[in-house]
């Protein structure tokens, strides 16, 4: 039929909206599914740089597979790289001080959301603590400080008295909430005494001490165990090659070899200590520091693997070490956001970087520098950091959440301990890392590395999906 003119066809519009409408049982309404929605059984968690969605569970975007070109993720699990051991952050001396300066009431609310496994929190699985202080420390402290000139080689004087305000208090309600949270401990600087320079900057460990040093390891261990605190893995020294900050210590591969195979390995043979060593816990741009101590075989049978930090370097020589000794670990330790920061750049990059990129180069684990700061980053040493940017900002009993806060959360939430990396092949657009939950979910976090909104194809299973990603947005699927 041919409509000479408009008025003819909206008639016949017209009178075919009657016909349909009265075939129908009037008291009825009718429904309409937009065909476009996935009926799915995929869960979507969305951020974005504007922040408009912050790990925010999306219904809208996501659409039964279409015939396009776009990249598409197919997820194997029969291919299975490294078991995981969690996610987390530094709980630095300071962001306990601030925690445990909160209310009761609060205190315990944040706990929860941060540590707990419910809907609303988070669980973070994973913790790095100072043995003695860090530089996000109000003061500088070891646990055997001493008056100038004397000494104490049996450590008669050894107390973990400066954390008993706050440290360990909090990490016993951390503890009461997640009682199977892994934690890995690293000295900033060993007490004075034992130093070359005799002061918390910089200066090397006297030699005469190294036998003492092992044992302040060894009572450190069985001091936190007393509190009911188990410490999973220790690190030497954080970032052996850096003298500048307040506190530190230098210490060279050789003499972290030495360290290792001839004192603090056999002394935690000895004492039957569980905890494991990790050495390095530094740049990415120097692998050969752990490679040249492993490829000593008396110090490689005390060490578990090996700790990075990504301000230097290229995280894919994390695969470096750990095809050099296969048989051995390799850990994500450290990585800033610095204040005030760029929250685009901020999330595109450490979820490329971190969440994506270290676990692809076969970390078990990836840990933010730092929990929590107060809104004018403090506290701090003199000559600590003045510009890191906690996960959280706690003023009082406020707290705001920060990038570091999703970009974690991303796989905190829904990866924990025990999943196992599987794979997923990956493009220079939609980086991503896939995970088996030990649930057997499958669990798929991908940024748009673009700055345009993309769609990409994901399997999830036998149901395969297409979704729109805002340009920098984080992404996490589970099914």
């Amino acid at each position: 039929m041919i409509f000479k003119n408009r008025h003819t066809l909206k008639f016949y519009i017209t009178l075919a909206v009657i016909i349909a409408l009265q075939a129908c049982n009037k008291d009825e309404t009718p429904t309409y599914a937009p065909p476009e929605v996935a009926d799915v059984n995929v869960d979507f968690y969305l951020t974005t740089p504007d922040e408009a969605n912050l790990l925010t569970p999306t219904t809208t975007g996501i659409f039964p597979l279409g015939t396009n070109s776009n990249f598409t993720i197919n997820v194997s699990e029969s291919t299975v790289y490294q078991e995981m051991d969690g996610f987390g952050y530094a709980l630095t001396g300071g962001s306990a001080m601030l925690m445990n300066n909160m209310s009761s009431s609060s205190r315990s609310a944040l706990i929860q959301e941060l540590f707990g496994s419910g809907e609303n929190s988070i669980g973070i699985s994973y913790l790095r603590i100072s043995i003695g202080a860090s530089d996000l420390d109000a003061t500088t402290f070891s646990y055997n400080d001493l008056p100038s000139g004397q000494t104490d080689v049996n450590l008669d004087n050894f107390s973990l008295n400066p954390d008993m305000a706050n440290l360990i208090p909090v990490l016993n309600e951390i503890l009461a909430i997640n009682p199977s949270i892994k934690i890995l401990a690293t000295p900033w600087s060993a007490p004075t005494w034992m130093k070359t320079n005799n002061a918390t900057i910089g200066g090397e460990l006297l030699p005469q001490y190294y036998d003492t040093y092992a044992d302040y390891f060894v009572k450190y261990i069985e001091a936190m165990a007393a509190q009911g605190i188990t410490i999973e893995a220790i690190t030497i020294q954080n970032e052996p090659e850096n003298p500048y900050n307040n506190p530190s210590m230098v210490m060279s591969a050789e003499q972290q070899k030495t360290f290792v195979r001839d004192h603090l390995g056999p002394k935690f043979q000895t004492e039957n200590v569980a905890t494991k060593i990790i050495l390095f816990d530094h740049n990415l741009d120097h692998p050969e520091y752990p490679i040249s101590i492993m490829n000593d075989a008396a110090a490689k049978s005390y060490v578990d693997g090996s700790a990075f930090h990504l301000y230097a370097g290229q995280i894919s020589n994390m695969s470096l070490v750990h095809n050099a000794h296969p048989d051995k670990n390799v850990y994500f330790t450290e990585q800033w956001i610095q204040a005030p920061g760029d929250y685009y750049a901020d999330l595109r990059w450490h979820v490329r970087e971190l969440m994506v990129g270290a676990p692809r180069n076969w970390s078990k684990n990836v840990i933010q520098w730092n929990l929590a700061a107060d809104s004018n980053n403090n506290p701090h040493t003199d000559g600590g950091c003045t510009e890191c940017l906690g996960a959280i900002t706690i003023d009082g009993n406020s707290v705001q959440r920060n990038p570091g806060y999703y970009i974690i959360g991303h796989a905190s939430k829904f990866v924990p301990a025990g999943a196992v990396r599987i794979e997923s092949n990956t493009s220079s657009e939609f980086p991503n890392v896939a995970y088996k939950t030990p649930d057997d979910k499958i669990v798929v976090i991908v940024l748009n590395n673009s700055d345009v909104q993309s769609a990409l194809n994901i399997n999830a299973g036998e149901e395969p999906i297409t979704v729109t990603m805002p340009a920098g947005a984080v992404a996490t699927f589970v099914w």
